[in-house]
């Protein structure tokens, strides 16, 4: 190869090389990035089905205890409200509902009651039943 085209072939290799790097290091993540912090959890009591207005555990939270409602019933909620975001410590498994007659037509889904935290249901929550176990 003559000596001119070796340069060419070096400059452009050289050109390549840059490039590359350029463009991989615009994919890298700082080292020092902190990973997003989790959300936080909203406030909820033992005993408790809590939900709230907003995604996040943001908005008005309504509360509900058994002793105030009953298991293994539709309950809905006020006219014109629904739930984006709930949390589970009634200590019995909640399903709830995107119906406002607890219908299984709609998106429904049951949530354990150890202690369960959903900041982002996949449906407007219209409704909810507490189940006996």
């Amino acid at each position: 190869m003559p000596t001119s085209s070796r340069s060419l072939f070096a400059a452009a290799a050289l050109t390549m090389s840059a490039v590359t790097i350029a463009v991989l290091s615009t994919w890298a993540a700082p080292a020092d990035a902190a990973p997003p912090a989790p959300p936080t959890l909203g406030p909820c009591d033992s005993g408790q089905l809590c939900l709230w207005g907003k995604e996040a555990f943001k908005g008005k939270r309504q509360t509900h205890e058994l002793a105030a409602t009953d298991v293994e019933s539709c309950v809905a909620l006020p006219a014109g409200t629904t739930a984006a975001a709930l949390a589970n410590r009634a200590g019995r498994p909640v399903t709830t509902y995107q119906s406002a007659t607890c219908a299984e037509t709609g998106e429904f889904e049951t949530y354990p009651g150890s202690g369960t935290w959903v900041p982002r249901s996949p449906y407007q929550v219209r409704a909810f039943k507490i189940w006996e176990n």
